[in-house]
């Protein structure tokens, strides 16, 4: 199943990763594709990631500066990579590309419609060279829709999808989510489809050309409220930090801040009204006995709950509602959760050394396999770091030659300027 010669293992590498022996060249940037890649890696893939010589992927220069070459944003999507530049408008470059290809087990890009195709990183023309390639392409729509060409872009397709039409309180205009919900969904799907495509290939020889667009993943994040819509034949209300149709469920402020409340069943809401917020008046009040009712008379109750959970402090209620076994918990800032004893003790957030910023944190892989949890085995690379290192292991090309396209500006070398 793994391409011609073994990966190495990487600094800090386990000895059992599930994608051990995988290779991956990574082409694309931005968000949905290096997320995709960045998972692979997580799982032990040796990924490769090919950025332009000069400006590396976009993300180098978004959010918060790390060293010379990083950023915040940059980092959350590229653990456990290596950085190789390769111009790819150049003809040396995609000469590369082909000689890499077959040592190689899947390739990843989001090429606009058509991109690939021209520059010589189509699925057909990179098939002939890997028979068994698994070869995954993200767009913004599908290339069968007569939107193909555009240009795909998470805030766009959030809109385009109805997802900021299910976000935000009912009285405010549509709201987009804070992160970029639907390239995260892009890149997560894309992930499934690329380890079911080695699956596949493990147990047929057979490679493919997987497909992804984040137009499709934006409407499949809609879920139930999308279905929901379908079966009103309208708009869903929005209801904010609430529930749609659990009361009460969502974000309350207590006399000293927000916590999150979540009653599930009517038994919960009876303890929670004797016990928590001492208001059995709204227990014995028939139209809250049931979820149902709650629901139909949510414009009475509500303003009835805002008022008895701001009587009392909120570590007051957490323990009420503790004791009481229903679900809860404080708001926390996020500088607060990320910096507090619970990510903390789950190991998710790690410093790591950094040659021009001195240390840089990283998030740690979510996934955990026999009770251990995946290794971070290098921190997001520095634009062009591996590039001397993964030519000659791979291609065994000598420093002369490595120098000369360097000097052509095909590609850089590490600890020398861009």
């Amino acid at each position: 199943m793994a391409g011609q010669g073994a990966a190495r293992p990487l600094e800090g590498e386990g000895t059992d990763l599930p994608l051990e022996g995988i290779r991956v060249l990574d082409l694309s940037r931005v968000f949905a594709g290096p997320l995709c890649g960045q998972v692979l890696a997580d799982f032990g893939a040796e990924v490769v990631k090919v950025e332009h010589p000069a400006r590396g992927d976009d993300t180098r220069d978004w959010g918060m500066r790390i060293g010379k070459t990083e950023s915040t944003y940059y980092s959350a999507m590229n653990r456990n990579k290596q950085s190789v530049t390769l111009d790819l408008q150049s003809e040396e470059g995609i000469r590369i590309v082909h000689e890499l290809l077959p040592r190689f087990d899947v390739v990843l890009h989001n090429f606009k419609h058509g991109g690939a195709e021209k520059l010589g990183l189509g699925y057909e023309r990179l098939k002939a060279i890997k028979p068994d390639l698994v070869y995954c392409a993200i767009a913004g729509y599908g290339s069968d829709s007569p939107e193909a060409g555009r240009p795909g872009y998470d805030l766009v397709i959030q809109g385009e999808s109805g997802l900021m039409a299910i976000n935000g309180e009912a009285a405010q205009p549509p709201l987009k989510f804070g992160v970029a919900v639907v390239d995260m969904m892009t890149g997560m799907c894309a992930a499934q489809a690329v380890l079911a495509a080695l699956l596949r290939r493990g147990r047929t020889g057979r490679g493919g050309h997987i497909e992804m667009s984040l137009y499709d993943c934006g409407v499949l994040t809609t879920s139930y409220y999308g279905l929901d819509a379908m079966q009103l034949g309208r708009d869903p209300q929005r209801y904010g930090n609430a529930h749609p149709s659990i009361v009460p469920y969502g974000m309350f402020e207590a006399a000293d801040g927000p916590l999150i409340i979540t009653v599930g069943n009517n038994v919960q809401f009876e303890k929670f009204c004797r016990q928590v917020v001492m208001r059995p008046d709204l227990a014995d009040d028939p139209r809250f006995a049931t979820n149902v009712e709650r629901s139909r008379h949510r414009q009475v109750l509500q303003p009835m709950l805002i008022e008895a959970i701001r009587a009392f402090p909120r570590e007051v209620l957490l323990a009420r509602l503790a004791a009481c076994g229903i679900p809860c918990g404080r708001v926390a800032g996020l500088h607060e959760a990320l910096t507090g004893e619970r990510t903390r003790q789950a190991g998710m957030l790690r410093e790591m050394p950094h040659p021009v910023a001195g240390s840089t944190y990283t998030f740690a892989p979510p996934y955990r396999f026999d009770g251990q949890r995946l290794p971070i085995r290098n921190a997001p690379p520095v634009l062009g770091q591996d590039t001397r290192a993964v030519l000659q292991r791979l291609l065994s090309l000598p420093d002369e030659e490595l120098a000369a396209l360097r000097d052509r500006g095909v590609l850089t070398l590490p600890g020398e300027p861009a």
